[in-house]
C-alpha cells in the first residue's frame, strides 16, 4: 500500500471529525469499557459472521470499517479476496500490518475512503458487510455507493446499533466521549429506508435481556448469557418490542 492510500484527503468537517475521532479510538483504549456490553452480543455476531462468512471462497468482498479484528482476515483465510476500507488512517495501518502478521496479504487490500464516495468501479463485489459502520454514514449516500459497487445479486450485511432503547441511550448519554459527534444508531424508519432501496431485506434483531448480564461479563459459554438469548430470541419475534433491541443485523439482496 502507498503512502498516498493512507493519506487521501477528507472532504468535509463531518468527515474530518470522524476521521479524528477514529484516529483516536484506534489508537487508544478509549472504548474498553463498552466491552463488557460487547461481551454480551455473541449471538447478534454468531449471526452477522455466519452471513458473510457462508460461501465467501473466491468472493470479490468489500468490508466497510477495517482495522485490527475486523472480519477481514477471517474472510480472507476463508478464500476471499477482500477489500477494506476507513475513514481512519491508523485504522488502514493496523489492519495491513495485521495482514502481514497472518501470511494474509495477497487476499488483501486496505485503502482510507470515504464509504459515501467510494472509487471502485460499479457492480466490482459480490458483498459489501460491515460492522458498526452505517450509523456513522449519511443513509442515503452511503445505499446509494453500495448498490452501485455490488454486482447483480449481490449480497449486504451490516452489524448496528438501533436508537429506541430509552435505558441504553441514557448510557450514550453518560458516556459521550465513546461516540463520535456525529454518530446516529439506526432507527426503525432507517431500517425500512435501507430495506427498500433491495429487492429483499431480512432483519435480525439483538439485545435486550442479554444487556442485563453486562456487569458479570460472561464467556461465550455463560449458562447465564444463554439463558438470557433464548429469552431474546423469544420476545424480539414481536414487532412491538424489536424496535428497543440493541443490535440489528441485516441481510439485503440487489437484484
Amino acid at each position: 500500500m502507498s503512502e498516498q492510500d493512507l493519506q487521501q484527503p477528507i472532504a468535509s468537517d463531518r468527515l474530518q471529525r470522524e476521521a479524528e475521532f477514529h484516529d483516536d479510538a484506534f489508537s487508544s483504549d478509549a472504548r474498553q469499557a463498552a466491552g463488557k456490553y460487547y461481551a454480551t452480543a455473541q449471538a447478534a455476531k454468531s449471526c452477522y459472521h455466519k452471513l458473510i462468512l457462508g460461501d465467501s471462497e473466491q468472493r470479490s468482498i468489500l468490508e466497510y470499517g477495517c482495522g485490527k479484528g475486523s472480519a477481514a482476515f477471517d474472510l480472507a483465510a476463508k478464500g476471499a479476496h477482500v477489500t477494506g476500507i476507513d475513514i481512519s488512517s491508523v485504522g488502514i495501518a493496523e489492519a495491513q500490518a495485521q495482514g502481514h502478521a497472518l501470511g494474509l496479504q495477497d487476499k488483501l487490500s486496505f485503502q482510507q475512503m470515504n464509504a459515501e464516495a467510494l472509487s471502485f468501479e460499479d457492480a466490482s463485489f459480490d458483498l459489501v458487510c460491515g460492522s458498526g459502520i452505517l450509523h456513522h454514514l449519511d443513509l442515503d449516500g452511503a445505499i446509494e455507493q453500495i448498490l452501485r459497487v455490488l454486482r447483480p445479486g449481490g449480497q449486504a450485511v451490516f452489524f448496528e446499533p438501533l436508537g429506541h432503547n430509552p435505558l441504553i441511550n441514557l448510557y450514550r448519554r453518560l458516556t459521550p466521549a465513546m461516540r463520535s459527534a456525529d454518530e446516529h444508531p439506526l432507527s426503525m424508519a432507517d431500517l425500512q429506508k435501507i430495506g427498500s432501496r433491495f429487492s429483499s431485506s431480512e432483519i435480525s434483531y439483538f439485545g435486550l435481556f442479554t444487556l442485563l448480564a453486562a456487569a458479570l461479563r460472561p464467556g461465550p459459554d455463560s449458562s447465564l448469557l444463554h439463558i438470557l438469548e433464548a429469552l431474546d430470541r423469544i420476545v424480539l419475534r414481536r414487532p412491538a418490542l424489536q424496535r428497543h433491541a440493541w443490535i440489528a443485523v441485516l441481510s439485503l439482496r440487489r437484484s
